[in-house]
C-alpha cells in the first residue's frame, strides 16, 4: 500500500485516556437502581389475544363462470345454473336452454335441457336448417324441438369404449322429433323408415344437417340404442378434435 508523502515521518497520536468515572472518584454506586419486586403484587402469567375469526378470509373455493356469447345476442333463450361437479361429470358453466331463435321468433324446446355454451350455440342454426326445409318443401314451420336427454351422469350406449358420455359433460343432446306450425308431429322412432316420405326425407335433412354442424351426429343407422333419437354432441374425435361422427 503506497501512503501520501504528508503521512510519511508523522507520528499517529494516540487516543486521550478516558476520564476516571465519578464512582472511581467518589467512591459511590451512581448506577441506576433496580426495584425489587412487590410480593404484595405477584407477577401475572402473560395473556396472549385470541385470534379474531370474524375477519378471517372466507376459503370457500370461488367457482369461475362465463357469459354465453350466443346467449347476450338472444339467440338462445338460457338461465345460468350452478356448476355442475358429479363424481366424474362435470360442466363449469351450465345453461337450462328452453328456446332457439329461428327466423325472428323463439322456437321453444319440449323441456329445458342443460346444455354447455358451446352446444347450445350450435342449435339455432341446425333449428333455423330445417325450418327453411319445411318452408320450402311443406310451407310451413318449425314449431318446437321435441328433445329427451341433455345432462345425464353415465358411460357411452352403443360403443365398445367403456368412457363418460358427453351427456355427463352436459355437452350433448338427444332429439326425439319436430312439431310443426301445421299441426304435424314427426317422430324419429316412427318416420325414419319412411325414407320415401315426407316424413323420412325431412329427418334425413335434418340428421345431415347436424352432421355439418356437431362433431358427433348418430342417428337410427348408427346402432340400436339410437333408434329413437338423433344424438347430438360437440365431443373430441381426432388427435386435434377437428374430426366429426356421422352415422
Amino acid at each position: 500500500m503506497i501512503l501520501p508523502m504528508s503521512a510519511l515521518g508523522q507520528t499517529v497520536p494516540l487516543p486521550r485516556e478516558r476520564p476516571p468515572s465519578l464512582s472511581t472518584e467518589t467512591g459511590q454506586d451512581n448506577s441506576p437502581e433496580v426495584p425489587e419486586p412487590s410480593e404484595a403484587a405477584p407477577l401475572l402469567p402473560a395473556t396472549v389475544d385470541e385470534p379474531d375469526d370474524t375477519d378471517a378470509p372466507d376459503k370457500t373455493p370461488r367457482i369461475y363462470q362465463t357469459q354465453c356469447p350466443a346467449v347476450i345476442a338472444g339467440l338462445v333463450e338460457a338461465q345460468l345454473l350452478p356448476s355442475i361437479e358429479e363424481e366424474e361429470c362435470a360442466e363449469r358453466t351450465p345453461w337450462s336452454v328452453t328456446g332457439v331463435r329461428v327466423g325472428g321468433r323463439i322456437v321453444p324446446l319440449s323441456a329445458p335441457a342443460t346444455l354447455s355454451c358451446e352446444m347450445a350455440t350450435n342449435l339455432p342454426s341446425w333449428a333455423e336448417m330445417v325450418d327453411r326445409y319445411l318452408q320450402a318443401q311443406r310451407n310451413t314451420g318449425l314449431a318446437e324441438l321435441s328433445v329427451g336427454t341433455s345432462f345425464s351422469c353415465r358411460e357411452t350406449v352403443g360403443g365398445d369404449a367403456e368412457r363418460v358420455s358427453e351427456h355427463g359433460f352436459a355437452n350433448a343432446l338427444d332429439v326425439v322429433g319436430f312439431k310443426l306450425n301445421d299441426g304435424g308431429d314427426i317422430v324419429v322412432q316412427s318416420d325414419w323408415p319412411k325414407n320415401e316420405a315426407p316424413e323420412g326425407r325431412l329427418l334425413r335433412f335434418a340428421h345431415d344437417a347436424a352432421c355439418s354442424l356437431f362433431a358427433t351426429t348418430l342417428g337410427p343407422e348408427a346402432n340400436e340404442e339410437h333408434s329413437d333419437h338423433f344424438h347430438l354432441d360437440m365431443g373430441c374425435h381426432g388427435g386435434s378434435c377437428l374430426a366429426r361422427l356421422c352415422e
